[in-house]
């Protein structure tokens, strides 16, 4: 790969960034309306993906939040390349410390950001008191994964990297299954039993998500912090001067892929794929999958220069945290869609009605985020 290909962002991270998010805020709803008004088994299967597990396991919807945060790692190597070519190094780890430190200040504000985002998005603003304020969220689980998986790629070359992923995948494992809960013993993986819980009963301020159990809470955000450095290593990799031909490392980071999706239903039969437990298993196999959406998205996108399509995700992507914030009730999307769509979607037939008002509602997301994009209009965190 040229230098010049190597500055270039990657037009797919954002675009993959926004498919991911499109599930969240609203598409899922689209799904759901025509799985229910058509029946058609296609969508009835895409309606069930579109749901989390129970308990363990994996569906599609259990995939969109650490796809997320393997796409924040994977932005972290062209985030830090103007750093790298001002001070000429190839390294990350080789910046000079009062670089380091200016940039670790940065990364710490930001991780303080999100998790302050994340607890508005909870009802801190509502304020019903100390102990029925969540602290623990999905966008603090971002930013601290986000911040440890920096700290390790700021002071490591990529073997260290590699090392310190085995290293917290194998540990959480260890400490999982050997470490006893009070009134369970070692090795229960269940709501109220596994040690995950037992230490967010015990250390995490607040209430928590459920009363036994938090599933953004403390020791599993641990393992998250690998699925953030798979994002690092995926467009590290890409690039890296070993190959010059883009399809050959195309052609890596998919085996990589499989290899890690094999790894993870290995290792289910020892450590269950568990999103909320966020287990190594489910490391592994999230992990894999998205190394295999980032490649097709890479390809199409970035390789093959088909773009148009992806605008309204590449949209979605460029303000994601601002429209995951909206979709998560902090704006009344169906209210205003209603206002201005309802009165033509009461003169189409009836059977229709749920599909037509979830479109109003993705539609109306849609456009705003165009006219955000098109103003270049970001929430930065």
């Amino acid at each position: 790969m040229s230098n010049q290909s190597k500055n270039l962002r990657l037009i797919s991270l954002d675009a993959l960034r926004g498919f991911d998010m499109f599930w969240i805020m609203s598409g899922e709803h689209i799904i759901h309306a025509l799985a229910e008004t058509t029946h058609i088994p296609a969508f009835e299967w895409m309606s069930e993906q579109l749901h989390h597990t129970a308990w363990n396991g994996i569906t599609f919807y259990d995939m969109i939040f650490p796809l997320f945060l393997f796409i924040a790692g994977a932005s972290m190597p062209f985030s830090m390349q103007k750093k790298l070519q001002h001070f000429a190094v190839e390294e990350p780890f080789q910046l000079p410390s009062e670089s380091k430190n200016a940039l670790y200040w940065s990364m710490i504000q930001r991780t303080f950001k999100l998790i302050l985002l994340g607890m508005i998005v909870n009802g801190l603003l509502k304020w019903n008191g100390y102990e029925q304020t969540r602290i623990a969220s999905v966008l603090g689980r971002i930013g601290l994964a986000w911040l440890f998986a920096g700290f390790i790629y700021l002071n490591g070359n990529t073997k260290t990297q590699v090392f310190w992923f085995c290293f917290i995948l194998l540990f959480y494992w260890v400490v999982m299954k050997l470490v006893p809960v009070p009134g369970f013993g070692a090795g229960v993986l269940t709501k109220d039993g596994s040690l995950a819980s037992y230490v967010d009963r015990l250390f995490l301020p607040g209430r928590l998500h459920s009363k036994v159990f938090d599933p953004e809470g403390l020791l599993s955000t641990i393992p998250a912090i690998g699925t953030a450095l798979l994002g690092v290593f995926t467009t590290t990799f890409l690039k890296s001067s070993y190959f010059e031909q883009r399809y050959a490392k195309i052609g890596i980071i998919t085996l990589a892929g499989l290899a890690l999706l094999l790894i993870g239903l290995v290792w289910d039969f020892s450590f269950p794929i568990n999103k909320r437990l966020w287990t190594s298993s489910f490391v592994c196999v999230v992990g894999g999958f998205s190394m295999l959406f980032f490649v097709i998205f890479y390809l199409i996108i970035d390789i093959w220069g088909f773009q148009k399509w992806a605008s309204p995700f590449i949209w979605i992507g460029s303000n994601s945290i601002l429209i995951y914030m909206a979709s998560e009730g902090m704006v009344n999307f169906g209210y205003t869609a209603n206002f201005l769509f309802g009165g033509i979607i009461s003169h189409l037939p009836e059977h229709w009605h749920h599909v037509l008002t979830a479109c109003s509602v993705t539609f109306l997301q849609i456009i705003l985020l165009k006219i955000l994009y098109k103003n270049k209009v970001f929430l930065k965190v």
